[in-house]
């Protein structure tokens, strides 16, 4: 079998042994459609989990346990491996806590190209393997792909392959903020992008008044720092220098103070070249050219069938090029040469004047360039300092403008807010109707202000609930019980599950508060889910783990050598499956009449799965 990969306390994931994996197909016989899943997860060290791996089939995966045996782990394991924020209090004590997990993901994935962008490479089953340590002292690593990576990269991958669903996200969806962001969600993508354009229409309503507003209250202030940017820019303008001018100016400066030596020494290497100022070459019928002396002796050389002196020739040959080239050189070079020391006078002028600018307005080491880009930052800021009439008019257009299109975005927004409520509060109604609350009736308030648009629209947007005929709409976490209100938020999670994009969904005891009949539904509902999703739920209802694919149970017993409590992590199937749920529904797993309900609501279960 193919080699696990494990993080170890100091370093990446190394191979390990391999147990097996659950794979294929689920246990109704229906392929899994997931565009993706978690194989396994393995937890070390995390609250009373000392080490325990957790085989997670396709489809509904339920884990259930005593209170206190660390189900909640598990979530917490699964948050930390993707990105949760660490907690040393969760890491056992003196130790260091691990997580690992393996995903399989099909070759479409956007996941994989992130992963290839972190350097991560596929395990040898073509799995993606992550994983996470936290130290007692709250130090946190994560591993992707055998690589350690920024925690931002896993959390990155997490927005498009985890949600978690738990009790913390049914509060926040009490929230009239989070009601609102929950029907934008629901009108739909077109929505979302009119949301984005009034959301960036604002921003810049808003800057653009407060952007007025300071040229009012502080026009004398400001008007005072327009008028020292512009005479320093009018100052900069008058000498109108150019880039990289102080350079040649010194270049410039030393030639024409230095141009007596200068000439005198181009003067002495052009004799050197065109004529015997010293007699060395003899007199006579010798010439008094260098040049002509080496085409003699070029001429001499290739005349000899000497291979060695023939390529001797060809380097004279070179050499007689050269030595041309650099007389013509010294010539123009003699010939341009300006010892006009009016021109010099004016250089250094010009100089001067330019070294001013640069103490006056470029840093340290900055030089021409620093006062250059002095000027281009003056010009922007005197644009934001300009208080005169036609600035403020201008500004005030561009203001009102802006105003009218938050406006007319805003006024959109509402209407598709409207629209889109109706039809989700009928969906939600429909969920709750098979969570026994069949009288319940859910509704919108859509309440506009358009005289006051905020940063996320004109409108108040509130969930109402009557739970039972001729009582009044009320917000929903006022007018709901406890039992009520989860049955609420997990109605509005399906809705939003179903098209939920990532391919694996956990859902954290958001059964709390809810039994009987309610309770099936809720666990009819979640199989639904995993038709499409891999899905894993953490539930003390056996109503809800009747419908499982894959039952985990969270054990725990006290490790009196060590002082403290251990869990350990098992799949159940057939008898013991049956004893664990007799255990959730009387609390007594080898209870004949319990065992008997246990297999009753087993068939019930996979009868509504099928």
């Amino acid at each position: 079998m193919p080699a696990r990969t494990t993080a170890t306390d100091d370093g990446p994931p190394v191979a390990t042994p391999r147990t097996g994996t659950r794979r294929g197909t689920r246990q109704d016989g229906r392929p899994s459609t997931s565009p993706g899943r978690l194989t396994e997860l393995r937890i070390r060290g995390l609250g009373s989990i000392d080490d325990a791996t957790l085989e997670l089939g396709t489809g509904l995966t339920v884990v259930t346990g005593e209170t206190g045996a660390g189900k909640t782990m598990v979530v917490t394991g699964l948050t930390l491996l993707f990105g949760g924020r660490a907690d040393p209090g969760r890491v056992r004590a003196g130790g260091k806590a691990g997580v690992e997990g393996r995903l399989v993901l099909p070759p479409e994935s956007p996941a994989w190209a992130r992963a290839a962008d972190a350097g991560a490479d596929p395990d040898d089953d073509g799995s993606l393997i992550l994983a996470r340590t936290v130290s007692a002292e709250g130090r946190s690593r994560a591993f992707l792909g055998g690589r350690s990576v920024p925690v931002g990269v896993v959390a990155e991958l997490a927005e498009g392959l985890l949600a978690v669903h738990g009790q913390t996200d049914q509060l926040r969806l009490s929230r009239p903020a989070e009601q609102r962001r929950a029907l934008d969600r629901y009108a739909g993508a077109a929505h979302l992008a009119l949301l984005d354009r009034y959301r960036e229409a604002h921003q810049r309503w808003r800057s653009l008044a407060a952007d007025l507003e300071r040229r009012h209250s502080q026009a004398r202030e400001l008007a005072q720092t327009a008028d020292v940017l512009r005479h320093g820019l009018e100052e900069i303008a008058a000498v109108a220098p150019e880039a990289g001018e102080d350079e040649a100016l010194d270049t410039q400066a030393k030639r024409l103070a230095d141009a007596d030596a200068l000439r005198a020494a181009a003067d002495e290497a052009r004799m050197a070249l065109v004529g015997d100022v010293t007699g060395d070459l003899g007199g006579g019928e010798l010439p008094q050219d260098a040049t002509a002396a080496l085409a003699i002796a070029e001429r001499a050389l290739a005349g000899s069938d000497d291979p060695a002196l023939v390529l001797l020739a060809q380097d004279l040959a070179d050499a007689v090029a050269v030595v041309s080239d650099v007389s013509v050189q010294l010539a123009g070079y003699v010939a341009d040469l300006d010892a006009d020391p009016a021109r010099l006078a004016e250089v250094l002028d010009r100089r001067a004047t330019i070294t001013a600018l640069v103490r006056k307005y470029a840093g340290p080491g900055e030089g021409l360039a620093g006062v250059l880009a002095w000027a281009e930052d003056a010009a922007g800021r005197l644009a934001a300092l300009d208080v005169s009439d036609e600035a403020l008019e201008a500004l005030a257009a561009a203001r009102d403008a802006a105003r009218a299109e938050v406006d007319d975005l805003g006024a959109q927004l509402s209407a598709g807010r409207r629209a889109a409520a109706e039809g989700f509060a009928a969906e939600v109604g429909a969920e709750l109707a098979g969570l026994a609350m069949k009288s319940a009736r859910v509704s919108f308030a859509v309440d506009s202000h358009p005289d006051d648009p905020g940063a996320e629209g004109i409108d108040e947007v509130a969930l109402l609930l009557a739970p039972h005929p001729g009582a009044p709409p009320r917000p929903v976490h006022k007018g709901a019980s406890g039992g009520e209100l989860s049955r609420v938020m997990l109605a509005i999670e399906v809705v939003f599950a179903g098209a939920d994009p990532v391919p694996v969904m956990v859902f954290d005891e958001v059964d709390a508060g809810v039994g009987g009949q309610a309770a099936g539904e809720i666990g009819r509902r979640l199989a639904r889910l995993a038709r499409d999703h891999q899905v894993v739920v953490v539930t003390h209802l056996a109503q809800v783990a009747a419908f499982a694919d894959t039952h985990l149970v969270v054990d725990k017993s006290p490790d009196t050598a060590a002082g403290v409590t251990a869990t350990d992590i098992r799949v159940v199937e057939g008898e013991d499956r049956v004893r664990e749920m007799a255990r959730l529904l009387s609390g007594l797993g080898n209870s004949d009449t319990g065992q008997a309900h246990a297999r009753e609501l087993l068939a019930v279960a996979a009868a509504g799965r099928g």
